[in-house]
């Protein structure tokens, strides 16, 4: 751990003996104390809470690397590695922002109830939800798709998806100010697949469908909801792909969801798409 850091994941408590089997990484909280922002920062997300699950590598790492450097006042990390979430708090240590990592299984109700429980605890409201944790089943004809695989497949991407929304809804419409937003990542899956992906796919699709019904029913509450497509950004999901397929800056990922989280609740981004330019998804299904 980097000396620089003021209180290095310091305890906040000491978890049960119930927490500890549920939290590998106990409740942490990191302070960062740099007094300058970075020099590319804007300050655009001052002030916001922000929630990112999957949060220990790739899109969920970078995003949350980049919301911190623009400012904002607290990032609450959620993912199953406790190593990849300390190595993410690491990465934004020269900033201001106040980290909370939680190392939770966002398929089981109880984590993630505990979870949202300790991040109203310790920042009062939560502003933005990113439902970004995900994975992916073998590449194989969908006859041999094992039944436990797909099971896996649909209780990440959209049981878990579904889980956070339910729990953030419950802050969301009891804070005050009222509101909020919530990013779903929808992946380019969401709306034309790639062969042997029928687990995958089918959840994608169906997140669409969770995005439309939460910005219905929290239209009356002040809670936005958009989705964010992705197709192709260079993580270690998609190092198979190098040299097969064009890949692009998973930072450029970043950029979008900053702009999609500095949008007053006035406005929304309700879907966007971010691709590698060369990649062939037009004339693809």
């Amino acid at each position: 751990m980097n000396n620089r850091i003021l209180a290095i994941l310091r305890h906040l408590r000491k978890p049960s003996r119930s927490e500890r089997s549920m939290f590998p990484l106990p409740y942490k909280f990191a302070r960062h104390t740099s007094s300058n922002r970075s020099k590319s920062s804007s300050g655009q997300l001052e002030g916001k809470i922000i929630m990112i699950t999957g949060g220990g590598g790739g899109v969920g790492k970078a995003c949350a690397i980049a919301a911190a450097k623009e400012g904002c006042t607290g990032l609450v990390l959620v993912g199953r590695k406790k190593k990849s979430l300390i190595e993410t708090v690491e990465e934004i240590r020269d900033t201001n922002c106040k980290t909370l990592a939680i190392s939770a299984d966002i398929t089981d109700p109880q984590q993630v109830e505990r979870v949202f429980l300790e991040t109203k605890k310790q920042f009062k409201r939560l502003d933005i939800l990113f439902n970004n944790a995900g994975c992916n089943a073998p590449a194989v004809p969908l006859e041999q798709l094992k039944l436990q695989d797909w099971k896996r497949v649909v209780d990440v991407n959209l049981t878990g998806a579904f889980l956070c929304t339910q729990q953030a809804f419950r802050i969301m419409k009891g804070q005050v100010p009222i509101g909020g937003r919530i990013i779903n990542n929808g992946s380019v899956s969401a709306d034309r697949p790639r062969i042997h992906s029928s687990a995958y796919t089918s959840t994608k699709h169906a997140i669409t469908g969770l995005t439309k019904s939460v910005s219905l029913d929290g239209r009356d509450f002040d809670i936005a909801c958009g989705q964010i497509d992705i197709g192709n950004a260079k993580t270690d999901m998609t190092q198979q792909m190098e040299g097969k397929e064009p890949l692009m800056d998973v930072n450029d990922i970043a950029r979008a969801f900053v702009y999609m989280c500095s949008l007053p609740l006035e406005a929304n981004t309700q879907w966007m798409t971010v691709m590698a330019t060369k990649m062939k998804l037009i004339g693809r299904g």
